[in-house]
């Protein structure tokens, strides 16, 4: 997929382009910015831009898994320029708003800082020639040294007052920017909706998106690089040039300069040349497929293993076994694949010619300007140390900064899945020019659907099929039919939690893909079958039904009152504030102490009725607000009794009609109690993802079909 904006992006040659993309890292513009007509184009251009740096240049083709090391070439190079080009001023500018005067201070301290190492040798240079000279002469010059003594002190007491003061600035500077990078991570994350995660190119974004987040925990962490350590390459770079500069200051001539650059790249030429010619890793799409799965299936042995909230069903059914086995063989294949990543790069032969002889060949040069000093008889024993010493933090500095660079260049592709991740448009979301605000109506919703279908992702089968379905504004339709029928399906996709692949769906009359699903969502309420049990108070459980009146007691104990939850609320032990046990786990680890210093009470564990009486709490505190015109439940009383259940349909129906008794919201039921179905106003019979049958009751037993066989049975 290189495309021509590609292609036409490789400059002649590579290392000038790829060091064009760290100047724009650095904020120095050498290319034109192009014009940004519209943000989704201009999303849409990075993005286009990070998926082809995924594609394997190998002969099996396919894509890098997320977070694969990019390999350098010409290709990568220019698009690593791009997307710096169209990326980077965007994410300084952001984190330079954080704390300008305190990056200035950065960048100030770190160039500072590059060139301590030159000073520090020049005065450990002067104290070596002052013992030097006492020693030849036989007069030990106390007052010299001394001298030259309180100096050094002063010196290391300046460089560890700036070292200090750079790292708490540094400090500072790296909270602030963490802060900025995972706030936007998690309103990204909020703000992708299930059918946009369910494509796997975004979710493969979004996990390197979330690496480039983690590279802000500091300079090479795990092995990362975020902008903010683009510094290090300038405070790398200075001190190249200082320690340059004493190596030839001391030599007293411009000709041995030459040689000491030649003997610098030669000796740093093997690493270049490695990564010149190889990623770290080389990749192709069947064993990023393979890599994957077996890491999954690491993770779900692991949680398997770990969770209490799977124990019973261990127990029971001794899956320990089965468990350790799994995870061993995913393991030893992992261990399998790592080794032949590192084995394919090169054959045992090329590595020993490319490792020992290559390496050990290019390295003598560093001992060239040595012996080019050596043969001065006027070179003093501190000159000759200082000498040493700059030559061997040249090499080393070389080094390291050659790998900064590497680490860079890989940092440039996550921050462009950063930069698409930000600006990724959910597909539930219409277009600006599409949208639309809701239509209300004091009747309740009233809901067309005509011939959809949908069908989940990765799957053959569709679980809609040209479903259609009229429900009048205020009707209460109950929806009916076997397990896997596609009722539950069916409700997501009323919702908008899930979309639609064809057909279309009214609501108002207006179709309902240009209402904002935000807009929609506060709309509606609902029970779903696998309800959210949260690790929280009662309180906080009821109240994320309707976020602004979660602290407001009054109107949480009115939600538990119409759910018929009062009593169980009284029988906890801190009432509305106890903690449930969302997840089926209590680790202490995770609990503070109380003031007093005794240990926290225990969360509370409720059974799956009481749950559900949460759960139905939690709808309605979103249920009597006057906007909310469409309830949907489903299963809603599958674990109450008979004497509940009524009590549950009684408040419904009070919730639905206003003051006058007339219907104001919209209600769905599914259900597989058809004695809940004969209160609806019309049933509709789902079967193998359609609806086969619609109706009143009456009208149903009548026809004789699917409904009046079922209900006949449970008579």
């Amino acid at each position: 997929m290189r495309s021509s904006l590609f292609s036409a992006a490789v400059l002649p040659d590579t290392f000038a382009t790829y060091f064009s993309g760290l100047l724009h890292i650095c904020g120095i513009v050498i290319f034109p910015r192009h014009s940004r007509k519209r943000v989704d184009s201009h999303s849409e251009d990075i993005y286009a831009l990070w998926l082809s740096s995924r594609e394997n240049s190998g002969d099996a083709g396919g894509l890098l898994p997320p977070g694969g090391q990019r390999a350098f070439s010409c290709h990568n190079a220019a698009l690593a320029c791009e997307l710096s080009k169209r990326c980077a001023l965007d994410i300084l500018g952001h984190l330079w708003q954080v704390h300008p005067y305190r990056i200035a201070l950065m960048v100030a301290l770190d160039l500072l800082r590059g060139v301590l190492p030159a000073f520090r040798g020049y005065s450990h240079a002067i104290i070596i020639d002052e013992v030097q000279r006492s020693v030849l002469s036989g007069h030990f010059a106390v007052e010299h040294f001394m001298r030259h003594a309180f100096m050094e002190l002063l010196r290391m007491a300046g460089e560890t007052a700036m070292d200090g003061l750079a790292s708490s600035n540094e400090n500072v500077v790296h909270a602030s920017a963490r802060f900025f990078v995972e706030h936007a991570q998690l309103e990204y994350r909020l703000r992708a909706d299930i059918p946009t995660l369910s494509d796997t190119a975004v979710r493969d974004l979004l996990q390197e998106a979330d690496i480039f987040v983690r590279s802000f925990n500091g300079f090479s962490s795990f092995g990362l690089f975020s902008p903010l350590d683009f510094m290090r390459i300038v405070s790398l770079v200075s001190e190249l040039l200082s320690h340059l500069w004493i190596l030839s200051s001391l030599t007293f001539g411009a000709t041995p300069l030459p040689v000491i650059l030649v003997s610098v790249i030669l000796s740093a030429l093997p690493s270049m040349l490695s990564w010149a010619r190889s990623p770290p890793r080389s990749w192709d799409s069947h064993t990023g497929r393979l890599e994957a799965r077996l890491s999954a299936k690491q993770d779900a042995m692991r949680h398997l293993a770990h969770s209490d909230a799977f124990r019973p069903e261990v127990m029971l059914f001794n899956l320990g076994p089965w468990i350790l086995r799994t995870w061993a063989r995913a393991r030893k294949a992992m261990l399998g694949l790592e080794r032949r990543h590192e084995n394919s790069d090169r054959d045992v032969f090329s590595k020993m010619i490319s490792q020992l002889y290559l390496s050990g060949a290019f390295s003598a040069f560093e001992h060239v300007p040595v012996l080019l000093v050596l043969n001065s008889s006027t070179t003093s024993l501190g000159a000759f140390t200082m000498y040493r010493n700059a030559l061997q933090s040249l090499f080393m500095t070389s080094g390291t900064l050659v790998h900064t660079l590497r680490m860079a260049f890989q940092s440039i592709f996550l921050m462009g899945a950063f930069s698409a991740a930000k600006e990724l448009r959910p597909r539930l979301e219409p277009r600006a020019e599409h949208a639309v605000p809701f239509q209300p109506s004091k009747q309740g919703m009233a809901i067309s659907i005509r011939n959809v279908s949908f069908t989940y992702p990765g799957s053959d089968t569709p679980s809609l099929r040209n479903v259609t379905l009229m429900v009048g504004a205020g009707e209460t339709v109950a929806i009916v039919g076997c397990n896997g029928s596609g009722k539950t399906t069916l409700s997501k996709v009323l919702l908008r939690i899930l979309d639609f692949d064809d057909g279309d769906i009214l609501v108002n009359d207006v179709d309902i893909r240009r209402y904002r699903p935000q807009d929609y969502h506060s709309r509606a309420t609902a029970v779903f079958q696998g309800f959210s049990k949260f690790s929280t108070s009662v309180q906080g459980n009821v109240g994320v039904g309707y976020i602004p009146d979660m602290r407001n007691i009054n109107s949480v104990q009115a939600a538990l009152d119409l759910a018929g939850a009062d009593h169980l609320v009284r029988s906890l032990p801190d009432g509305m504030q106890t903690t449930l046990d969302g997840d089926g786990s209590y680790h202490t680890s995770c609990e503070g102490f109380s003031a007093g210093g005794s240990l926290p009470r225990k969360p509370h564990g409720l059974s799956g009725g009481e749950w559900q009486r949460i759960a139905i709490s939690r709808a309605f505190m979103r249920a009597r607000r006057p906007e909310v015109q469409l309830l949907v439940f489903d299963e809603p009383t599958s674990s109450l009794d008979a004497h509940a259940q009524k009590q549950f349909h009684d408040t419904v129906e009070q919730i639905s009609r206003d003051s006058d008794g007339n219907r104001t919201k919209t209600v769905i039921f599914i259900t597989h109690r058809l004695s809940t179905a004969r209160r609806a106003d019309k049933i509709a019979m789902m079967e193998s993802g359609t609806i086969t049958e619609f109706g009143t009751h009456e009208q149903l037993l009548a026809l004789d079909g699917r409904y009046a066989a079922m209900y006949h049975a449970s008579m």
